[in-house]
């Protein structure tokens, strides 16, 4: 799910969902101008299978009406309040006018941006996108004085604001104020802090160059001696190749190619832990760690109890990694085995029309309001369903406030198309409800949150197809696909943030990382996480530096937090749990109304108890159970 456009003066951005994705970066495409106001859809696609923009602006005369009300009436009216915020009535004058720009360059920024991935030859909206893009840039930067100003006041006025009847829906805001101002500096120390902005960047920008400007991949030839250009977009399909040698023969490629790099790039991220650590210490924090979690709002506890609860349940990944080296007849499991699926792709084809109704049916344990909003999102044109020419990849939902959600697919009838439905359906039913319930300021869902509706319907989808199988083969590819669901989205990303704190601790303790500590960590890692059947090659231990997240400051736990917290619903959901749906339906109207994991324990998810990631683990080995049992009644495997 694209970033969320919110108040300029309060968070900037809310992200809920395609981590690390800015649609305002995007490069503007060039060709021929169309003067229609939304996508005339070709002979090919029904317009009930596209999308609806003209819900939000009929034409571009209305989209340009209010651009010049957002550049000519609300951008001047910023300066006026400088200086002017323990006023407790220009105050209030000011977050009512921010909201009103706020909310309007929402409409006009996602308008325009989504008018764009309809036909990326489209020159005028590429314009309008780039006009909203800058507009954006523009009231960001009007409104930047108003965090720092605020946080310079006594901390008796901000009560004060918290207590104050027309500061209501800002409670939350202002209690992250508070929360934020033993670790906010003296203005000349953020003025100096923020200067640093551009340095502070150097060792994400220099890896990144790296790893996108100077490797240098070889060209392979595949099984049939058809050659291929390696690169970091064909690899992840290479890896499911059945021919192991082949696979091999890519990953020896692949990270022999960073291998190139491996002391750039050990510098690189030795100095990004060196800046997590100096502006830890800057705000006063007791680690980065710390300063990351906190600073979002989120317990440090929450990462440490993931790590130990998953290093004491491993046994349960390792019987995973024992059953895959069965059925592959392997001596031992290596790194490039890891991803080939076990079973034989089925050759099942979901048309949509089916695939809306499987997501229903699946859903169905969310109650009949769910479902009755969730068919007439279908029936309203939010979604643009097929792939065409020019249109963006991929898949993702976005909207404004004062819009119904949209979603974008690029459906070609397959499991994995059905799965993308239900997930993307899950961000948008998590945005329509919470903009429903919530005030403007309070209707985005946080990071830590976002993922966990969208997965929610991904596993609620997996059971419902488990359960429906047609065969057992059928069944065996369903089990084996939420297996590989569990493993890369919980396993590998716990894997890479004990990873990230250890490497995080070691340069607080005063020591550097260097290719072989760096190796030394990585390759100790992979043996303990996959165990006896598992073989480290020289190869493997340079795992470390092919992954982006690890100049994101702690943030792929997110990802392992986000599926159990999913699976727990799912789990409650699916067993009719007593009060499950009317918990998990509050959850999705919470939007930022309060901490993430207050929202998500009064849904019935404590994320700093053990009890989601021991329901996970115990949903894992129950797959696997299941497997291996399909496996052993196929004749794939013998007991």
């Amino acid at each position: 799910m694209k970033a969320r456009l919110f108040s300029f003066l309060l968070f900037a951005v809310v992200s809920l969902g395609m981590l690390g994705y800015n649609p305002a970066t995007s490069q503007a495409q060039t060709g021929t101008a169309t003067a229609t106001p939304t996508l005339q859809p070709t002979a090919a696609i029904d317009v009930k299978d596209t999308w609806n923009l003209a819900a939000i602006y009929p034409d571009d005369a209305a989209w340009e009406k209010d651009f010049q009300l957002v550049k000519e009436t609300y951008l001047p009216q910023y300066k006026n309040y400088e200086g002017k915020l323990g006023d407790t009535a220009q105050l209030a004058q000011l977050l009512d006018m921010d909201e009103k720009a706020s909310r309007t360059i929402s409409k006009l920024y996602v308008y325009a941006f989504m008018r764009r991935d309809e036909d990326n030859t489209n020159s005028k909206v590429s314009e309008m996108a780039d006009r909203s893009g800058s507009l954006y840039t523009d009231l960001s930067a009007a409104g930047s004085f108003v965090r720092p100003e605020l946080l310079a006041l006594d901390q008796k006025v901000l009560e004060g604001y918290m207590a104050d009847a027309r500061f209501k829906d800002y409670d939350i805001f202002f209690q992250y104020l508070l929360d934020d101002k033993a670790h906010t500096l003296n203005p000349s120390e953020e003025k100096l802090l923020a200067m640093t902005g551009d340095m502070s960047g150097a060792p994400s920008t220099i890896s990144t160059k790296i790893r996108e400007a100077d490797l240098t991949f070889p060209k392979i030839k595949d099984p049939e001696g058809k050659e291929i250009q390696l690169s970091e977009a064909v690899y992840g399909d290479l890896m499911l190749d059945p021919n192991r040698d082949f696979r091999a023969q890519v990953y020896r490629q692949m990270l022999g190619t960073y291998g190139g790099m491996k002391n750039s790039l050990a510098a690189a991220l030795d100095a990004q832990m060196r800046t997590d650590m100096f502006f830890a210490r800057a705000r006063k924090y007791d680690s980065a760690l710390d300063a990351s979690l906190q600073s979002n709002h989120i317990p440090s506890q929450v990462y440490t109890a993931l790590v130990k609860a998953t290093n004491d349940n491993l046994n349960s990944l390792q019987r995973y990694v024992s059953l895959r080296r069965q059925v592959m007849a392997l001596d031992k499991v290596r790194a490039y085995d890891l991803f080939v699926p076990l079973v034989q792709t089925q050759d099942i084809k979901i048309p949509y029309p089916e695939a809306q109704a499987k997501v229903a049916q699946a859903l169905a344990p969310l109650g009949n309001q769910y479902i009755a909003d969730l068919n007439k999102a279908f029936a309203s044109r939010w979604v643009d369903v097929y792939e065409r020419p020019h249109k963006t990849s991929g898949g993702y939902t976005w909207g404004s406030y004062d819009t119904h959600p949209y979603v974008l697919l690029n459906y070609n009838d397959s499991l994995d198309s059905l799965l993308t439905l239900g997930h993307e359906m899950g961000h948008a039913m998590n945005a329509y409800y919470a903009n429903q319930a919530q005030p403007y300021v309070k209707s985005g869902t946080p990071t830590f949150n976002a993922e966990v509706a969208s997965t929610t319907n991904e596993m609620l989808v997996l059971r419902y197809l488990i359960q429906n199988a047609k065969s057992d083969e059928e069944k065996l590819y369903y089990l084996d696909r939420l297996a590989e669901t569990i493993r890369g989205t919980f396993f590998a990303q716990v894997m890479f943030a004990e990873f990230e704190q250890q490497i995080h601790e070691r340069v607080e303790k005063g020591n550097a990382l260097s290719v072989d500590s760096l190796n030394d960590l990585w390759g100790k890692i992979l043996v303990k996480y996959y165990g006896a059947d598992f073989e480290l090659t020289d190869d493997a231990k340079l795992g470390w530096s092919r992954i982006p997240h690890f100049y994101m400051s702690f943030y792929v736990y997110q990802y392992s937090t986000g599926i159990a917290a999913a699976d727990q619903f799912s789990a409650d959901l699916s067993a009719g749990q007593a009060g499950a749906a009317d918990k998990y339906l509050a959850y999705l109207k919470a939007g930022g109304s309060d901490y993430p994991v207050t929202v998500l324990k009064t849904a019935g998810v404590d994320m700093l108890s053990g009890k989601p990631i021991d329901t996970l683990l115990t949903d894992f080995n129950s797959t696997v159970d299941e497997m291996e049992k399909l496996l052993v009644k196929l004749g794939k495997i013998k007991r």
